[in-house]
């Protein structure tokens, strides 16, 4: 029986097919210039560009910070179809740490295969329905929750004395929503506004809480009737060494009512014409004693038309290197301009500022209080162009209320977060997103453990990846002492290690923290 044994091919039909991880065959050829590339796509392997993110859960759920804070909101669907609450906040809180500013942004988390479910997410949700989750929202109930879970972040911080700063922001509008009227708007004269009443723990940057209103109503008088109602509900012991604010502030009703809670004050004082007559008697006076930081400073008391008694005033004056230019002829010798420049012999100028305080500290630390005033203008600038106060904007007021205290509240977690990570000092997030949270991960299961691989593409990727490292033995070490300590115990250990740069040696158990000067 004969047998006709086949021949091998001489010349093979072409190269071997590659195979993806999936199985699928890569057929596509790219011709570059360093050669021949097979390229082929893989739809189904779970990745995220914000893959370091697995690290801020760890925060979250050891901390027990997301899941109470989606248990007790106030949302509530009566439709099967609709989508969870913890759907709706997880998608919220993703698009807010990628710095997102409107909810159009939303849609493209819908790449992220990683993270939702990190969260304990079904699905990442639409954009509408982000946009209208709280449109039914009873308003009591959602400022109960959210003043609840703000407070959760810094009340253990108020055992020690701290300082409050106020301020207010405006936020521009473009639309016709709810509150968009013209009023104070230095940045586009003209364009209706919302103005952002805020409360911060001094040098903490912490957000004590955020209230919105329409842009006419900027003044002092629409913000000091929540900051009182927040400091009457704490008892005398853990409330602000002191409350400090800019001359918006500096008026009689707002210092009567901190001197009848007992509560020291520093504000800065309007140029009116009392505070110039006090500069003119002052200016060829002795006295005057290094400030700090070129100025000097002398202290005086004042009266202005209107308050009911004399108040200690510190006056501090700077000299202007250069020259000064006036719209008018410039003024005689001693004579002051515009109260806040004064020209004298020699043509030597000088700037002012009239601070206005209950404090019984020298003339140099009153100043120094105030210029660290100046660290709430850069937490206005990173909330409102790098966290999205200046946006997610919607019709009625009630929404943006709801979203911008989201945004504070996103804001807190990471602050304290990337406090574990850089303790060494506030790091914003135009630093801290691309140190702590982008790379690219890729979702892995191997030997029924699910394993995520990050490629970080960050210059100081090493110095990252021992950081979170660190982090993360601190986390576990929490979690191994979770039963010999309580919550309040735990967050305690977290915000000694966040805030180590503010603490004296010993942290919060054995001295007081350097949250207020002393």
């Amino acid at each position: 029986m004969n047998e006709q044994n086949p021949l091998p091919e001489i010349h093979p039909r072409g190269e071997r097919s590659l195979v993806s991880a999936t199985g699928q065959e890569i057929t596509l050829l790219a011709e570059t210039f360093r050669g021949r590339v097979h390229v082929g796509w893989d739809p189904d392997s779970p990745v995220t560009p914000m893959g370091q993110l697995a690290f801020f859960i760890d925060f979250l759920k050891t901390a027990e910070l997301f899941l109470p804070w989606v248990e007790e909101c106030p949302l509530s669907y009566a439709s099967n179809n609709a989508p969870k609450p913890g759907d709706v906040l997880g998608t919220l809180l993703l698009s807010v740490l990628a710095g997102h500013h409107r909810y159009a942004h939303i849609a493209t988390l819908r790449c992220d295969g990683v993270n939702p479910a990190l969260l304990g997410m079904d699905k990442i949700v639409s954009v509408d329905s982000a946009r209208r989750a709280f449109i039914g929202a009873d308003g009591p109930k959602c400022r109960s929750w959210q003043w609840a879970h703000l407070r959760r972040c810094y009340d253990v911080l108020l055992d020690h004395p701290w300082i409050l700063d106020v301020d207010t922001s405006v936020k521009v509008l473009y639309g016709h929503q709810e509150g968009a009227v013209l009023g104070y708007n230095p940045t586009k004269p003209g364009r209706p506004s919302h103005v952002l009443h805020t409360y911060f723990v001094g040098n903490t940057r912490l957000v004590m809480d955020v209230e919105i209103r329409p842009g006419n109503e900027t003044a002092a008088k629409y913000t000091m009737p929540g900051l009182w109602t927040l400091l009457d509900d704490l008892p005398a012991a853990r409330r602000p060494a002191f409350v400090r604010g800019d001359c918006a502030f500096g008026n009689e009703r707002d210092m009567n009512d901190a001197e009848a809670r007992f509560i020291p004050y520093l504000f800065k004082l309007r140029q009116s014409s009392g505070v110039k007559t006090l500069i003119g008697q002052l200016f060829g006076q002795d006295g005057w004693t290094d400030a700090g930081s070129g100025w000097e400073g002398v202290e005086a008391s004042l009266r202005l038309m209107g308050w009911s008694r004399s108040r200690r005033v510190v006056v501090l004056r700077r000299r202007i290197r250069g020259e000064v230019a006036f719209q008018k002829t410039p003024p005689q010798l001693g004579q002051t301009e515009l109260a806040c420049v004064e020209l004298c012999e020699g043509g030597v100028a000088y700037e002012y500022a009239v601070l206005v305080t209950s404090l019984k500290d020298p003339v140099m630390t009153i100043a120094q209080h105030y210029r660290d005033r100046a660290d709430a203008e850069n937490i206005f600038d990173e909330l409102k162009n790098q966290w999205g106060w200046g946006g997610y904007t919607t019709h009625d007021l009630h929404r943006c209320q709801v979203m911008a205290r989201i945004v504070a509240q996103v804001y807190n977690w990471w602050t304290i977060y990337a406090g574990l990570c850089v303790p060494e000092r506030h790091a914003e997030a135009i630093t801290s997103r691309p140190l702590l949270l982008y790379a690219v991960g890729r979702q892995i299961r191997h030997a029924g453990k699910t394993v995520l691989l990050l490629t970080s593409t960050h210059a100081k990727a090493r110095e990252v990846e021992r950081s979170l490292q660190s982090v993360a033995d601190f986390l576990q070490s929490i979690r191994s002492t979770a039963r010999q300590l309580n919550w309040t115990e735990r967050w305690r250990l977290i915000l000694d290690r966040a805030f180590a740069r503010l603490l004296r040696r010993g942290g919060f158990s054995n001295s007081p923290p350097l949250l207020a000067p002393t």
